[in-house]
């Protein structure tokens, strides 16, 4: 795929300013790039919009809001503030979407977490609409429940877009969501409701662990180009991410990571 069609997610460089990532992204003609909101906490959400806005580089996705459940009224409602605060930073960049990391499952109590979760976005999702700015539910692996997100399948994650309203999409992220053997049929599912579409790979064994264990596109057990490919059908014509947090490639020149994954992207994906 062409290189204008992939958008470079800043965790990925993550030892690199972001002005200077925004300067990488430009001299190698990527179509956009994916900030963190440290990163904007770091820089100045203004200072980042405009430095992109210059470069000519789209903004696929901000993370993350999310993290919805707690174990008391007063966590969930800091929560949501929090993700208002998002919101306005998703908008100030113009970001094609606000990637919602759900928060995990609290006091062993899965459905219960689950509601904490739906209450969540739906407290949020007519600020967000009224803002210009897209929630996006981002599935993660089934392992990551206990500590990062209930909401582990495409599937599912379809389900909760469908009480919370019709502004509120799906990131398919191939790390998290590769091995359910009921993706493709979520995929179609879903549609253009598809608000992002995230690229690394699965390698093994995992050499950084679940978080940082993700392998460079092409390394690894995921077929890529028919998940991009299936995603495209189904009316996705967005940015493709690719997001590899990873101790392997952090530990690398930043700048030979780029390169790497910009020619693993053309020739894979």
């Amino acid at each position: 795929m062409d290189r204008t069609q992939l958008s470079l997610n800043t965790i990925t460089v993550r030892s690199l300013p972001i002005d200077r990532v925004i300067e990488l992204a430009e001299s190698h003609g990527l179509g956009g790039i994916a900030p963190w909101r440290h990163q904007l906490a770091d820089a100045g959400v203004e200072h980042v919009a405009k430095l992109a806005r210059a470069a000519g580089l789209r903004v696929s996705s901000l993370c993350r809001g999310g993290m919805f459940t707690a174990p008391d009224a007063g966590g969930r409602a800091v929560a949501v503030q929090e993700n208002r605060r998002a919101i306005d930073e998703a908008a100030a960049l113009g970001a094609d979407c606000l990637v919602l990391v759900c928060g995990p499952v609290v006091g062993k109590d899965v459905p219960g977490s689950w509601q904490m979760v739906a209450d969540g976005i739906a407290a949020v999702a007519d600020e967000a609409a009224a803002a210009g700015v897209r929630l996006a539910i981002e599935p993660l692996h089934p392992m990551m429940a206990a500590d990062r997100s209930v909401v582990s399948r495409s599937e599912k994650a379809i389900d909760l877009h469908e009480d919370t309203g019709p502004g509120v999409g799906v990131i398919v992220d191939a790390y998290h969501v590769w091995w359910d053997v009921t993706l493709a049929d979520a995929i179609r599912r879903a549609g253009s409701r598809i608000a992002g579409v995230h690229v690394s790979d699965w390698v093994s064994p995992l050499t950084g662990g679940l978080l940082a264990g993700r392998g460079m596109i092409g390394d690894g057990t995921i077929d890529l180009t028919g998940l991009v490919s299936r995603c495209r059908s189904a009316g996705y014509s967005g940015l493709v991410e690719v997001e590899i947090l990873s101790d392997r490639w952090w530990a690398a020149d930043p700048e030979l990571t780029l390169t790497t994954l910009i020619d693993r992207f053309e020739r894979c994906i």
